[in-house]
């Protein structure tokens, strides 16, 4: 860099003598003009004499005298006399220096021309000729007065003074002009003296006055010339390309014009001459003449050199200020393109090529090949440049050394640029192909693993089926890849320049896998041939066969497999059976390949797996599963959606389809990018680590929310899908994708994948018990199931018309489903005896956090499987105001739902013993969660309530219960309007204070033992008495001290001892934590549970087998009881 400055600054300097050299010329020739100039004009102009030349005071007609002495007339003038001293020596010096300024030393002849005149006049004018002429005078001709008087005054008084002015000037007085032509030849006099002599007074004004205004003008432009050229030199070179520009235009323009001038001045100098040309012609005498062509001549002679000296001059400069801005431009162009290389090599260093996975090295050439696709087009721009610099060159530019050494750095900076990305890609390029090489043993690895799992036992018995056996081991082990034909030292070394230690650890885990799967598969050959060696009878299995078709290794589903297997189903989860259908219920098209349509793949490698290699396969297949079904959803927004903007399709596209894309693909998008973002990476980082799945679902069990968003708009999406499936828009795009399936299916893919997570998830969970994670797996398959029934509710809740409130504002949807309900009223005359008989109202319930809804459902239009229900609302009732009977007699299948102290009574009947009980426990769960925040908000207030017994001993609750059970059975509990409770029944139950409706209120409230449900002075001493054990949490305790717990509805918990101010250790052996809690709120969490076992939910109104309670939680219950708490 430095030495390129070095011959830079040299360059220029030698540019710049150049120029001043030039400057010196055209200085010269400015010099050298300004001299003749100087020589050939008059110091006196025309201008200052011109009135009293036009008045023809005195000319020079051209004639010549003896000895060459130019004449000077003085024709007849009568105001000779009146003409200023001053004045008339102005005109004598101008006339006098014409002639001398070309022939210096000239001499001088006047005539005096007095003819008409008087010898006073002639005396004066002979005295002020004498007192003004500057010249050498050589001698002065007077024609005398012709009249007699005055010729005999003239000539007495010149006899008197010759003497006089003779002293002064030589005079000659003529008679005649007869006289005259002794003196000077007729043809050097004019005509008015007889000569020949051809002169126009008005003619030679404009000459004269031509000549000096073309000398002014030569001056002038020389002076221009001159300053312009001192300006150029002096002036500074400005640093930026602009300034230099602006210096350029603004140089430019004046020379153009300075040009122009000179051209003007030329071409007046060439018309002036041509006419000098042209009188010299006319009279060949008029030596005057000649000399004012050949000053003109010279004039225009030393304007054209320096006009070539100005020419030189300027291009020199004008190259040197076009040189230099392209040397600015030149450097300006070199620092971006120094810029851009630097950029590109510092994102080729940050490139990194340490890659653990397939995943991650093509990602990596990606953006190799992204970054080599930027590097290409800034190379292409360099080499313009380069190929720029080398024109310039080949111009002879002044800094030719320092542009080739700038085009020497580029190619420097582009061979190391191309050098280190072609490194890296070789490098990438060994590292994909170690990978898959390494992916292809694996999954020789994983089919070996099938190949021996679905090989069936009972077919080994014979020989054949053990020699067949043989046959499919040898055929899969003959296309074994050839890298595990080496051993991991030799492929190390093979890839020695790319290995880390991380592909190292691979290398030896995919070799260990070889090695297992070899050992089971020399097992697996050595009793084979044990078996195709001998014969073997049949021997009947004791195990039945299993129905199921042999376990084959599941294909990843993609639209490639189109002769599948269609099917439907409904997003229900297992436990919780489907209500009762419609004849045209709601389903959902799915279309599986035959092998997908299992439930998940059971692994079963003979007692030879363990269960981790079982988790592994498992774990592959949800990986792999998960990398097709991201995979099909970008060729869907691709293929599909981004198509809709392709200006090339919009003609096939239809109009009405534009605006409605969002409705066709709902938040596919959002799907998209969560799981390739996010859940892939995530899951891929698990495939190691199977226990870590589950934390993986449950970390992101929010996001996966965003499905019922996409199922609730499944609807109309299937509806518009309907009415434009045949658009060719949609047939050009599946073409193009070379789909056999059309976008339908696809559009399937989010809730065929939803329905696919639960599946793995149990197959994961069933080779993990008593594993680390195994918790988090169970989270995760509930999460999903949860998110499944949440998905199905919503699709049904979706379709509720004819509610005038914010369904929002009741909570989340809890349960849905279809029943058979009879109504009764309290004040109605028919009892529910009566109406039994009668057919019941078929209803579809809306279980919410704070409500339930009944609707009906109706049909929409739509032909078979395309039509959609919809459900009209019929009544709500808020669950501050509900209570259960959880037994009806007659139906097992039936229970009661009644409403503001039984004002109205529902008896429910549901499709199954299973569906009641789920919603038994749901109802149950949701009243009890009412009931807790009511004690909470007493404990709030600084109140102590005797703790109430929930659950009584067996024993004496049995006893109780009977008799209740009895007396409901007798009563006819199935009708809606219960008869009032004995004497002795209403003995057993304490009236809320300061009612007088207590028992009705009441009704249904089970306490153990007679004892008061509420009694503020009793002690704690009197609660149900606690006991080390294991207990099962029948509700929800959050913690509330730093050496507290938290529990959860059906924690396993144990109570270990009791510390002072009763306050018992306790373990919460399903969350694995251990912390004081109090004996009161223990006795809330356990109730009365059975120690070691699973109990029932104890409370208020929970069924035994032969015993029904009643639960009542209302609006009035929840006034009344807080005034009993709060008095």
């Amino acid at each position: 860099m430095g030495q390129a400055s070095l011959q830079e600054e040299r360059e220029l300097e030698k540019e710049s003598k150049e120029e001043m050299e030039s400057y010196h010329c055209l200085m010269q020739a400015g010099s050298q003009l300004a001299s003749t100039l100087q020589q050939v004009t008059v110091p006196v102009s025309m201008k200052e004499v011109g009135g009293y030349i036009e008045k023809q005071v005195a000319y020079l007609s051209g004639g010549r005298g003896e000895d060459s002495s130019v004449i000077i007339t003085l024709p007849e003038y009568s105001a000779f006399s009146d003409i200023p001293e001053e004045a008339l020596a102005k005109v004598f010096t101008y006339l006098t220096l014409i002639p001398r300024t070309r022939q210096p030393g000239v001499k001088f002849i006047i005539i005096l021309d007095r003819r008409l005149d008087t010898w006073a006049s002639i005396k004066t004018a002979l005295a002020r000729i004498a007192a003004s002429f500057p010249g050498n005078l050589h001698l002065v001709l007077v024609l005398r007065p012709t009249s007699f008087f005055h010729r005999t005054v003239t000539d007495i008084g010149f006899r008197f003074s010759q003497e006089d002015f003779m002293l002064k000037m030589p005079v000659v007085m003529l008679s005649s002009v007869t006289d005259l032509l002794r003196y000077i030849d007729e043809n050097q006099l004019t005509s008015e003296f007889g000569g020949t002599l051809d002169y126009c007074h008005s003619d030679w004004i404009v000459l004269r006055t031509a000549i000096e205004s073309f000398a002014v003008t030569v001056k002038d432009i020389a002076q221009m010339l001159q300053g312009f050229g001192t300006e150029v030199a002096e002036t500074d070179l400005p640093n930026e390309g602009k300034a230099i520009e602006s210096l350029l235009e603004s140089h430019t323009d004046k020379y153009r014009k300075l040009k122009d001038a000179i051209r003007s001045v030329s071409k007046e100098g060439r018309h002036l001459l041509s006419n000098l040309e042209t009188s010299g012609k006319e009279d060949d005498s008029q030596w005057d003449v000649k000399l004012d062509w050949e000053t003109v001549q010279r004039l225009l002679a030393q304007l054209r050199d320096m006009e070539a000296a100005f020419d030189g001059f300027f291009e020199k400069h004008h190259l040197k200020l076009h040189q230099y801005l392209q040397l600015l431009k030149y450097e300006q162009s070199f620092k971006e393109m120094e810029l851009c290389l630097e950029h590109l090599m510092a994102q080729e260093r940050k490139l990194s090529i340490s890659v653990d996975t397939l995943a991650q090295t093509e990602q990596a050439l990606k953006r190799l090949d992204n970054l080599e696709s930027n590097a290409q087009d800034v190379i292409a721009r360099v080499q313009i440049i380069v190929l720029h610099g080398h024109q310039l060159s080949a111009s002879h530019h002044y800094a030719m050394a320092l542009i080739m050494q700038r085009c020497n750095e580029l190619r420097h900076y582009c061979d190391t640029l191309n050098a280190a990305l072609k490194t890296k890609h070789s490098q990438l390029l060994q590292i994909h192909q170690l990978l898959l090489c390494l992916g292809q043993a694996q999954t020789w690895c994983d089919d070996g693993a099938y190949l021996l799992a679905n090989q069936l036992v009972d077919k080994f018995q014979s020989k054949e089926g053990a020699q067949a056996a043989l046959r499919d081991i040898e055929r899969f082990l003959v296309g074994a890849p050839s890298m595990l034909s080496s051993g991991p030292d030799i492929v190390a070394m093979e890839y020695e320049a790319v290995i880390t230690p991380q592909l190292q650890a691979e290398i030896g885990k995919t070799f260990e896998k070889h090695a297992a799967v070899q050992q089971m598969i020399q097992n697996r050959q050595a009793c084979l041939r044990k078996l195709a060696d001998k014969h073997v009878r049949p021997v009947q299995l004791v195990a039945p066969r299993p129905e199921n078709p042999p376990r084959t290794k599941s294909p990843l589903f993609s639209p490639k497999h189109a002769d599948g297997l269609k099917f439907t189903f409904d997003l229900s989860l297992p436990g919780k059976r489907a209500s009762r259908r419609s004849p045209n219920p709601r389903k959902i098209e799915v279309i599986h390949d035959y092998q997908e349509s299992r439930s998940c793949l059971s692994y079963s490698l003979e007692g030879e797996d363990s269960p981790d290699l079982l988790k592994r396969h498992v774990m592959r297949e949800l990986v792999e599963t998960e990398r097709i079904y991201v995979e099909e959803l970008l060729s869907v927004l691709l293929g599909y959606r981004a198509e809709m903007d392709n200006p090339a399709m919009s003609g096939l596209l239809p109009p009405i389809l534009r605006s409605k894309r969002d409705i066709l693909f709902g938040n596919m998008p959002e799907i998209y990018s969560f799981h390739s973002r996010i859940f892939l990476q995530a899951l891929e980082g698990c495939l190691e680590t199977p226990e870590g799945v589950g934390a993986c679902f449950l970390q992101r069990k929010e996001s996966f929310k965003m499905y019922e968003c996409y199922c609730q708009n499944k609807p109309r999406s299937e509806a518009l899908w309907r009415q434009f499936s045949d658009s060719a828009f949609f047939q050009e795009c599946q073409k193009k994708l070379e789909h056999k399936l059309g976008l339908d299916s696809y559009l399937l893919k989010p809730v065929q994948r939803l329905t696919k997570y639960q599946l793995l998830l149990k197959e994961l969970l069933k080779y993990s018990t008593d594993c680390e994670g195994a918790s988090e797996l169970q989270g995760a398959l509930t999460a999903m199931l949860d998110l499944l029934k949440s998905v199905n509710d919503s699709m049904h809740q979706i379709a509720i018309t004819g509610y005038e409130g914010d369904l929002c504002e009741l909570g989340r949807v809890l349960m849905q489903g279809s029943f058979s309900v009879w109504l009764s009223h309290k004040k109605g005359a028919t009892r529910m005896k009566e109406l039994a008989r009668f057919k019941p109202m078929q209803r579809h319930l809306f279980l919410y956090e704070r409500a339930l809804l009944f609707c009906k459902r109706r049909e929409e239009h739509g032909d078979s499987c395309d039509r959609t229900p919809s459900y009209s609302f019929k009544h709500c009732l808020k669950m501050t105001a509900v209570g259960i009977t959880e037994n009806v007699k007659g139906d097992v299948k039936k229970f009661e739902i009644w409403y503001s102290g039984r004002e109205e009574v529902y008896v429910v009947q549901a499709p199954t013993v299973e569906v009641k009980m789920a919603w038994l426990n749901e109802l149950r769960r949701i009243l009890t969660n009412q009931q807790k925040l009511l004690r909470d908000e007493a404990y709030q207030h600084g109140h102590t309530v005797e703790h109430m017994q929930l659950s009584p001993p067996l024993a004496e609750s049995n006893q109780q219960r009977a008799s209740v059970s009895s007396e409901d059975t007798e009563s006819g509990r199935s009708s809606p309007d219960p008869p009032l409770h004995s004497t002795k029944h209403q003995h057993n139950r304490r009236s809320w204070p300061g009612a007088h409706h207590s028992v009705d209120i009441c009704e249904g409230l089970e306490w153990s033992g007679g004892q008061e449900a509420f009694n503020p002075s009793d002690t704690d001493d009197e609660v149900l008495q606690l006991s080390p054990g294991r207990y099962r949490a029948l509700a929800d305790y959050l913690q509330n001290g730093p050496d507290s717990i938290t529990i959860k509805r059906e924690d396993i918990i144990q109570l270990q001892c009791e510390v002072n101010k009763g306050r018992w250790m306790v373990k919460n052996l399903s969350r694995r934590q251990e912390g004081f809690i109090a004996a009161a709120s223990l006795q809330m969490v356990i109730g009365n549970s059975s120690r070691g076992h699973s109990s029932s939910l104890g409370g208020m109104g929970f069924q035994d087998d032969n015993i029904t309670l009643t639960y009542i939680i209302s609006d009035l219950d929840f006034q009344l009881y807080r005034q009993f708490i709060f008095c």
